[in-house]
């Protein structure tokens, strides 16, 4: 069973944040309909960006945001796009968007206006820095919203040492589940209520959200960025193993932990050592670091597989610290659809990740892959109710615009 099921989305959204919403929704079972702009969506040719190839028979950077959507293309500027574009809002559930709330004005499809001709609906749309403010009306994207002034670039940094650099999306691919989730509430309550509501997230403030931990603990005397000889815990940190490759330690029971960490790392003299062994203490005498330098050297005299197996033997919690490449042969991420191999129409077979949210009664979802921009317009015209001429009309005023593959 689709636990969604029934559900029309309207998706007027744009590059990757907004569009994961309306991709995670459609691999639950909505019907979602991506309306485009006849410029089409940028995310269509970030392949550029990401080192991916982009036409319509390959396209996995814009897969990862669209899949399992129908495809329409729509020209607000025209009457007749206007028209066609409320009659999809008025059998909708949801409509979803990236646009910018000024424009949406102009439209005419700011919440205000919509749910005074469709009070059902629920309106979503993320945003870059927040309804209000100053940067309330500025352009957000994922790595200055929220990587940067979000904090999470700062923060995660080692103290004096350049930011990393995260791969495209990576705070877009978590907006897009705090969204989700806003979407469904709203859905619930309007079962209780007959009313639809407008649910908003920005991407600067869902950055601040998951940098709980070192918001809080800043205002304590704990700042950040800090240096790896810093770290509260010298058990929640990462380190290099002898053949080169890295590890991250997390055992948030350092008081507990530390006699056996320090034997199986073969510094048996230290357990007991109340120097060592409190966390409160050792970081009342700034002997952190001390700890970290044990482990830097202990740890370097074994190659990587032998302390995962060793430690995980123990039940002390450390993993490889992975790239792509590695998940790409990662026997767990296989046995739980964590990648799904797809065949794209080029021919070629390809990974992709998938929607990391499992139903019992759904199993492993089904995935469709994009198509062209416009290739459901005639089809989803017809749905709407519109004659075969009255479809051709609304195609040569340019109102619809069934678009051909891009090869």
């Amino acid at each position: 069973m689709n636990p969604l099921s029934g559900i029309r989305v309207v998706d007027m959204t744009a590059f990757l944040a907004a569009p994961t919403v309306a991709r995670l929704l459609g691999e639950w079972g909505a019907d979602v309909i991506k309306v485009e702009a006849p410029k089409g969506d940028p995310g269509r040719t970030q392949g550029a960006v990401f080192g991916t190839p982009y036409t319509d028979d390959e396209n996995l950077g814009f897969d990862m945001s669209n899949m399992n959507k129908r495809f329409m293309t729509l020209d607000l500027r025209v009457e007749s796009g206007r028209d066609v574009m409320d009659r999809l809002l008025a059998d909708a559930d949801v409509f979803l968007t990236s646009t910018r709330v000024k424009s949406l004005e102009k439209l005419g499809y700011d919440f205000d206006s919509l749910h005074e001709r469709f009070p059902r609906l629920v309106m979503a749309q993320v945003l870059g820095f927040g309804a209000r403010g100053p940067l309330k009306d500025a352009a957000g994207f994922d790595m200055t919203a929220c990587m940067s002034r979000g904090g999470v670039l700062g923060t995660t940094v080692n103290k004096g040492s350049r930011p990393m650099l995260p791969p495209n999306g990576y705070g877009d691919f978590q907006v897009s589940f705090v969204l989700a989730s806003g979407i469904l509430a709203a859905l619930l309550a309007r079962e209780k209520t007959g009313n639809g509501d407008y649910v908003t997230t920005s991407l600067f403030h869902s950055g601040v959200f998951m940098l709980n931990t070192a918001m809080i603990s800043a205002q304590y005397g704990s700042p950040y960025p800090k240096d790896r000889r810093e770290v509260i815990n010298p058990f929640n940190n990462t380190y290099i193993a002898g053949d080169g490759r890295l590890v991250t330690m997390c055992a948030p029971e350092y008081d507990r932990d530390f006699d056996k960490v320090m034997t199986l790392v073969g510094r048996q003299d230290l357990a007991g050592d109340q120097r060592y062994n409190n966390c409160d203490a050792l970081n009342a005498s700034g002997l952190n670091g001390e700890v970290v330098d044990i482990l830097d050297e202990a740890l370097a005299t074994c190659p990587r597989q032998h302390w995962l197996d060793l430690f995980l033997a123990n039940d002390v919690p450390i993993e490889a610290c992975q790239v792509p490449t590695d998940i790409y042969d990662d026997e767990q991420a296989w046995a739980n659809d964590v990648l799904r191999k797809v065949t794209c129409r080029s021919g070629a077979e390809r990974m992709i990740p998938t929607n990391p949210v499992r139903f019992q009664s759904q199993g492993d979802p089904e995935l469709r892959q994009i198509s062209a921009q416009g290739s459901d317009t005639e089809a989803i015209l017809a749905e709407l109710g519109y004659s075969a001429d009255e479809a051709r009309s609304i195609l040569d005023s340019r109102g619809a615009v069934a678009t051909t593959p891009r090869m």
